[in-house]
């Protein structure tokens, strides 16, 4: 795999020494990481005595082809009628009220 360099990353510090940050992380692209992650600052898997076991590009490609990528999902057409069992529709109730002519609810018979 191809890294892309975004600029030349080169910086001065306080001190005014020069420091430039690309040939810093090529210098060191094969040194072992710190701590107990097994690989190298480039990516590749570490063995016993720091010896490459599967390079980086091997670990990638292997990720991809693993990987299910996005979960499909598809769209429910009535998701209330499905989901709820005592569905009703809106205004058959079976209930004691009803709709008055200026749209308030009263009791029937009232």
């Amino acid at each position: 795999m191809v890294q892309k360099t975004k600029g030349n990353k080169v910086y001065k510090t306080m001190q005014g020494k020069v420091v430039d940050m690309d040939m810093l992380r090529k210098r060191n692209e094969l040194t072992p990481a710190v701590g107990n992650a097994k690989i190298n600052a480039r990516g590749d898997e570490l063995g016993a005595g720091g010896k490459i076991v599967r390079k980086r590009e091997d670990v990638v490609k292997e990720y991809y082809e693993n990987s299910k990528g996005v979960v499909e999902q598809q769209a429910v057409s009535e998701p209330v009628k499905d989901l709820v069992d005592d569905w009703e529709e809106p205004g058959v109730a079976d209930d004691d009220w009803v709709e008055d002519k200026d749209g308030n609810f009263v009791k029937k018979g009232d």
